[in-house]
Order: structure tokens, then sequence, then C-alpha cells
């Protein structure tokens, strides 16, 4: 059976993977070095120096791209520095089109690093099409895609957005951090290009620090790569052996995150004091028939705003919490709470993300792989 051939449950643990060429070890050894030996000025096996390439970053590029159906995969020292690189594609008077509803370090670099640049972004919800085809213009260059949201959790319809970035001839980019290539493959559904912030869920265990792109086309590729390679924002061989080893279990680790997410979302739905639940699974929630077609299901993380919408009852919650954890970040074994008004999103003015419903008073969870029940017992006790 050739690796294409391969379903995503066994391309995860043997996807772009080769016993290690030395010894035959199974998993890729941390190759920690610097700079590599030469026969001849410029004659080597394949590696000179770890800026430009390293045998476990190699490892880790091969399996990203292998789990997203793409054909090259890049890695670096951060979501945000892949995300830099893929904006580096552009220059002086291009513009973007991007989901106005994304994570707070994202519009932040937009905004405050790349603009003061000459490259213009337009923020625009993005769950009608129509509103994306009324903002292109002659300058247009790319389309910046979230879904799910980071913290509202809409749904964006790929196949209808990469359609119209085709007729545009615009590329299409997709963070695909919060459903990752479990749940959703968007090179398939006709992105050009898929990031990841490898941190949250591809590593899964709240331990390293990492970003990934993958894409199809060669040319594009090769661009992505003098960019990671000139701009140096890459990740080291300690880190990529964690992400590789958090990638072999993505698949069950992420059924789990799936089911307790949907016990945890109907408990929410019907408690009396929580007055608004954001998850993809619910059948009222926006473009649900959407996710329903482009989603294997429906993921862990939920954002739910208490009754009132207060921010004093926001912060009492979060703070009474006991098997969920106050922190940063997403996507680890261990479920997170986080008030993105004050920590994901406080990067974002107060008017701007309130446009798209971060309100003061929105809770988001990250939901573990623990025993539901006492995830369940631990919010009944927080809310009260």
């Amino acid at each position: 059976m050739s690796e294409k051939e391969l379903r995503f449950n066994s391309k995860v643990i043997h996807g772009g993977q080769k016993p290690d060429k030395a010894y035959g070890a199974v998993m890729p050894p941390i190759y920690q070095t610097s700079t590599y030996a030469q026969t001849s000025p410029g004659e080597h096996k394949g590696y000179e120096y770890s800026r430009s390439a390293n045998p476990t970053r190699t490892a880790l590029e091969n399996a990203l791209a292998s789990i997203e159906n793409g054909n090259f995969g890049l890695a670096f020292a951060s979501g945000l520095a892949a995300m830099d690189a893929v904006i580096k594609l552009l220059g002086p008077g291009d513009e973007v089109i991007s989901t106005n509803d994304l994570y707070g370090g994202s519009y932040r670099l937009f905004r405050q690093i790349f603009e003061k640049y000459g490259i213009k972004f337009h923020f625009i919800g993005m769950q009608e099409v129509s509103k994306i085809a009324a903002l292109i213009n002659s300058n247009t260059k790319l389309i910046w895609v979230e879904t799910p949201t980071n913290p509202m959790m809409n749904v964006i319809d790929l196949k209808a957005v990469s359609e119209l970035a085709k007729s545009n001839k615009l590329l299409m980019a997709v963070d695909n951090t919060f459903a990752t290539p479990y749940l959703q493959q968007p090179l398939e559904l006709g992105a050009d290009i898929v990031m990841h912030s490898a941190t949250k869920y591809l590593g899964g265990h709240s331990d390293v620090v990492v970003g990934a792109l993958v894409v199809k086309d060669a040319a594009l590729a090769e661009k992505l790569y003098f960019i990671q390679n000139a701009s140096g924002a890459i990740c080291g061989p300690m880190d990529s052996f964690l992400v590789l080893r958090g990638i072999k279990t993505l698949h069950v680790r992420m059924q789990r995150h799936c089911e307790n997410g949907k016990q945890i979302a109907e408990f929410l739905l019907e408690h009396p004091k929580i007055e608004k639940v954001y998850w993809p699974g619910l059948k009222d929630h926006p473009n649900h028939e959407i996710a329903k077609k482009q989603m294997k299901a429906y993921g862990g993380m939920i954002s739910f705003v208490p009754k009132g919408s207060s921010l004093k009852d926001a912060i009492s919650i979060v703070e009474k919490l006991k098997v969920f954890t106050l922190a940063e970040s997403l996507g680890g074994v261990e479920s997170l709470a986080g008030h993105p008004a004050s920590m994901t999103h406080a990067s974002i003015p107060k008017n701007e993300r309130e446009k798209s419903g971060v309100v003061d008073s929105l809770i988001r969870l990250s939901v573990g792989i623990e025993d539901v029940q006492d995830l369940i017992s631990d919010l009944e006790q927080a809310i009260g």
C-alpha cells in the first residue's frame, strides 16, 4: 500500500516517515547540531547548516505535508512566524482580506507590523462569501481565513471561498489550528496554504511552541522555503521531535476532545445561568450545515457567555475552576479556560473585538481529554 492510500489514522503515525538511515531508529533522532561535515566545498549529504535544514525538522515537515494531503511542509518557531512568512509573499500596495474574528496575535501582526510596510488589511465577517467578493480589487492578493474562528467559532465555507479566490487569481490561506487535519483538510477544499500553530493540537501536550505551513504547489513552496531560510524563524530539533511525537497520537486525542466537547456544549446549552453557547456542532450555530459538510466532527473549542453578560460573573467563573486551568493557549490534553478580552484578544481594540462578538463577558474553553464528568462537575461548581 502506498502512502497516498493510507487513511488518516495511519498517516499520523507513518506519513512521510522512514526509519533513520544511520541505525534504523523508528522515531527520528534529535539531530542537535548546527552544522554538517562536507567532503568537498558544496558536497554533503543534503544538509549543510541547520537554519536551512535539519533532519529532525525535515521529518516533521514531511509529516505535516502528509497529514494535510499536501506536497510540501515547513516548520517555524511559532504559528506567528509561519504567518509572517506568508505575508512576506506580498509587497507594498498589496491588499489582504481577513476574517474579522481571528486570533488577537494575528490581528496584531497584520495591523501593527505589516501595515506600516504598505500592506492593507480588510477585516470582515466571512460567513457570507458575497461580502468577501465586494472587497476584491486589483490590489487584492490574499484571502486569510480561520475556521472555526477564534474565539467565536464562526464557520466559513472553505470550498466557496476557494472558488472565489481562484476566479480572481488570489492566494487563499487557512489557519487550521482549531480544526486540525483530523477534522478538515483545507487543501482538499481548494486552499493554497494551510497554517497551524502546532503549539496547540498537533503538539498536544502544552510543552512546545512551533508553527507550520503546508502547500501543494511547488513554485509557492519554493518561495516560502526561501523566506523561511532568509528570515530564519525556524524551529529547533527538540521542538520538531516533540511535535512529531504529538502528531502520532493526534487522531486518538482529537476523538476524545470532540466527544468531551459535545457533552460540555450540551451541558452549557441547558444550564439556566448560561446565556449563549458558541460551538459549531449546535444545530442553531451559524453555518452549522457548512460545518457538518466540511468537518468530520466539531472539535473541543467552546465559547460561552453567562446570563446577564456580566464581566464580574465571567471572572468569578474562571477563578473558581479547579480542573480547568485558567491559562493562555489551547489544544493540550488538559482542559484550559480563558478570558479572551483580557488574554488572547487583548491586543484588539475593544470596539473592534466587540463588533465580532468578543464581549468582556465571553469565556473560552479548550476541552481536554480528562473524564468528562469531572469537567462538567467543575463547571457546575464554578457557575454555581
